[in-house]
């Protein structure tokens, strides 16, 4: 059941499980990630499921293709880490693209942990949150992944406007290059800029580019991006790890507040 978590003295919420197992759950096209309160990241492994000896990817550039093959890997990565008979509370990261489609498989793959709560955290938020950026102000983010590069605009904390490009690293080749990757985050926020009647997305700009996910890593990506806007462009702390640790943050405080708000109005779990 997937749930928005915030404070609130809201009658429609409900207590949480304060002892129940937590994992933080960030699941990419290349690689899924997990977090888990007191130990820090458990996972950090491909994002591939097997049916026999056969591997495939049951997410492929932000959708998930195969809800059955990835409740496959979450089983065989994660089920053994939970205790018997306990239900979990997960925090997981969604794209901001992905929409219904993609909380509807996500929530139809974690039902193989068994979870009381899944509270869903646009990766766009968690990778702001995981970076301890000043949200009362516009951020742009640009998160250069394996198989998807996105550009977020947020305002005070919520995402206002989103765009992608479907490359990442793992398309880097002679003919894909970094430089193609820029040149593409630069056309988006040069657009971006130009249909903005307010000025949110200049004041992002101008305050400097976030840049988070695993592209982010590459060295030429920073230097490219900030000769290209004429802004500064400043590299997260282990950028590919950002959204996870946003997810985290929220799953710490959605265990230690009294309450969680149910999301799309169905009842709360028993």
């Amino acid at each position: 059941m997937s749930v928005y978590f915030a404070p609130s003295d809201d009658p429609t919420t409900w207590p949480v499980c304060r002892r129940c197992p937590g994992i933080a759950l960030d699941m990419g096209s290349s690689r899924t990630r997990a977090w888990a309160p007191g130990r820090g990241i458990i996972l950090d492994v491909p994002t591939i499921t097997f049916e026999g000896a056969a591997g495939s990817h049951p997410i492929q550039r932000g959708t998930i293709v195969d809800p059955q093959g990835t409740a496959r890997m979450l089983q065989r990565l994660l089920g053994p880490r939970i205790p018997r008979h306990a239900r979990p509370l997960i925090a997981l990261t969604t794209p901001v693209l992905g929409g219904i489609a993609y909380r509807e498989a996500a929530r139809t793959a974690l039902e193989v942990l068994r979870p009381r709560t899944v509270l869903t955290i646009p990766t766009a938020t968690a990778v702001a949150l995981g970076a301890g950026a000043d949200m009362s102000r516009p951020l742009l983010i640009v998160d250069i992944g394996a198989h998807l590069t996105d550009v977020f605009l947020l305002s005070d904390g919520a995402v206002v406007d989103a765009h992608r490009t479907a490359l990442g690293t793992d398309d880097l080749d002679h003919a894909t290059t970094h430089r193609t990757i820029a040149d593409a985050v630069t056309g988006t926020v040069t657009d971006m800029l130009r249909k903005d009647h307010t000025t949110q997305t200049l004041d992002a700009v101008q305050s400097g580019v976030l840049l988070a996910g695993g592209g982010a890593l590459r060295p030429h990506f920073a230097g490219q991006l900030a000769q290209d806007l004429h802004v500064p462009v400043r590299l997260l702390p282990a950028p590919h790890t950002a959204a996870l640790r946003g997810a985290a943050k929220i799953l710490q405080s959605a265990r230690g507040h009294p309450s969680a708000t149910h999301f799309a109005g169905h009842p709360p779990p028993r």
